[in-house]
């Protein structure tokens, strides 16, 4: 599933007093918008069209694409709450060195790290790793969940944060296929440790998921500061 469109204000009202119903009349929810009844009338039957509510008999309620959108909202704020990103980590290893690339896309245009990527809707953590080496590398392994790397990442120059992500880290080793030299968005190679500690510009937590991709610790949360010209 892909992100839902903004919604009017009124109609994150509405929602909102529908999360804590099993059903509301017209006049109940009308009356919570602060709405007059034209104005109204529009907004929950945008809601109705786009599939967050719909209505039995005389009442309104959520439908089952309602629930889960209204289950992301900050009922104090009236906002959806953003949720950090959840993507994988993969260090894989051959002949002591490790499978790398050089990130040639915005953000982080050149930086060199560990392949990866988001989760998809639906998708196992197991799945996910497996289909990005597959899709960026060429290649198949077996793999080990190994543990998490929490990674708050801060602007330098203004200081928010510009990013918030959940990387499941896997180990893969018993590689097989053809590795792919080129990727879209990228390239990929074999190093050693030392090699990889020696570029000149890769992840500032590199250290961190090669740690927890080879079994060293299975948990670390960390804020990056990344500068504008960097990120």
């Amino acid at each position: 599933m892909t992100h839902e469109a903004k919604i009017h204000e009124a109609q994150t009202i509405i929602l909102r007093e529908l999360l804590f119903l099993p059903s509301a009349p017209f006049s109940s929810l009308q009356k919570k918008a602060g709405l007059e009844s034209d104005h109204f009338k529009f907004h929950i039957a945008q809601l109705v069209k786009a599939g967050y509510i719909e209505k039995k008999g005389s009442l309104y309620q959520l439908t089952q694409f309602g629930k889960e959108y209204a289950n992301k909202l900050d009922t104090d704020m009236n906002v959806i709450e953003r949720q950090p990103k959840s993507a994988v980590i993969i260090v894989a290893q051959d002949n002591n060195k490790v499978l790398v690339q050089e990130r040639l896309k915005h953000p982080y245009y050149g930086f060199w790290g560990y392949p990866g990527g988001k989760i998809r809707w639906g998708e196992t953590i197991m799945q996910a790793a497996a289909r990005e080496l597959k899709e960026e590398t060429g290649l198949s392994a077996n793999m080990t969940y190994q543990g998490v790397y929490h990674e708050h990442v801060r602007s330098a120059e203004s200081g928010e944060f510009l990013e918030d992500k959940i990387f499941h880290v896997l180990s893969a080793h018993d590689t097989s296929g053809d590795l792919k030299d080129e990727f879209d968005g990228g390239r990929n190679a074999w190093m050693t440790l030392e090699e990889l500690g020696s570029v000149d510009k890769k992840y500032l937590s590199t250290d961190i998921e090669t740690s927890v991709g080879l079994g060293k610790v299975p948990f670390i949360e960390k804020t990056q500061v990344y500068s504008r010209e960097e990120f």
